[in-house]
């Protein structure tokens, strides 16, 4: 059968799914890669922890005065920001905004309806949206973790409005072991790495053994957007794709079609 007839179950299978993501939210990747038949290869680029001075942030979240939009840019961040934040903080929020559809889901779990963007799934897709075109006078709270892209903030504060970063989260260099090295490197080939973070790609530069890097730099790289394939071709990598988003599904799709691709 041709490769681009292969069903959906079995499009991924033959093939080593490298995922990236910190093993907390890595799952539905991973579920995903398994359900069209491929081997998920676990190998988190950071780990998430909650704000060094969760007790300082948690007050600062009880206190907060009059917030007219809430933005959240990660599952994670809505994850810690729940954590963290009084029973309720949102109930009466006027505005709560997404990063992108995932973000948004994980905020209807917790039972928080949000506006994500219609286009890019992403922050610059977020600044689109005609929601935030004229926030002059408004407050507004972005949910993080330090070290991100900072493109909300100032361009929101250009346009007038009052900004409050509040980060309720860390991103760490990852705790790899043997087992995930060993994993790795007795990974069937193809590999096919799927990567949504630039910080995970230079924490996962600077842990792995020269020579696993190499081996990584020849296999197909899937990111997110082109600011991060310009980055990760930066780092030598020579195979790099660019899905729709860093949404599961979009990234999932690009990695089938660069492998009916391979086995043309």
């Amino acid at each position: 059968m041709p490769a681009s007839k292969l069903p959906g179950s079995h499009a991924l299978a033959g093939a080593s799914v490298i995922v990236t993501r910190p093993a907390a939210t890595s799952g539905p990747l991973v579920r995903g890669v398994q359900a069209r038949g491929g081997s998920a290869v676990r190998l988190p680029g950071m780990r998430l922890a909650a704000a060094e001075d969760a007790a300082a942030v948690a007050n600062s979240l009880a206190t907060t005065r009059t917030v007219h939009a809430w933005v959240f840019t990660s599952p994670a961040s809505v994850e810690f920001f729940f954590r963290l934040a009084p029973p309720g903080r949102l109930a009466m929020a006027k505005r709560v905004l997404a990063v992108g559809g995932a973000t948004a889901r994980a905020l209807a779990r917790c039972g928080v309806a949000s506006l994500a963007p219609a286009g890019a799934q992403n922050s610059e897709g977020l600044l689109e949206e005609p929601v935030l075109a004229d926030p002059r006078g408004w407050r507004i709270a972005i949910i993080e973790a330090p070290g991100g892209r900072d493109l909300l903030a100032p361009v929101l504060r250009e346009r007038g409005a009052e900004v409050e970063s509040i980060a309720v989260y860390r991103r760490l260099p990852p705790r790899l072991t043997g087992r995930h090295l060993e994993a790795l490197q007795r990974a069937q080939r193809p590999w096919l790495s799927l990567l949504s973070s630039g910080l995970a790609l230079r924490y996962l530069l600077a842990t792995l053994p020269g020579a696993l890097i190499e081996r990584w730099r020849q296999e197909a790289m899937i990111v997110s957007s082109e600011r991060l394939a310009r980055e990760v071709a930066g780092c030598g990598f020579v195979d790099v794709h660019v899905a729709r988003s860093a949404l599961t599904g979009d990234l999932l799709d690009s990695a089938c079609a660069v492998l009916a691709r391979h086995r043309l």
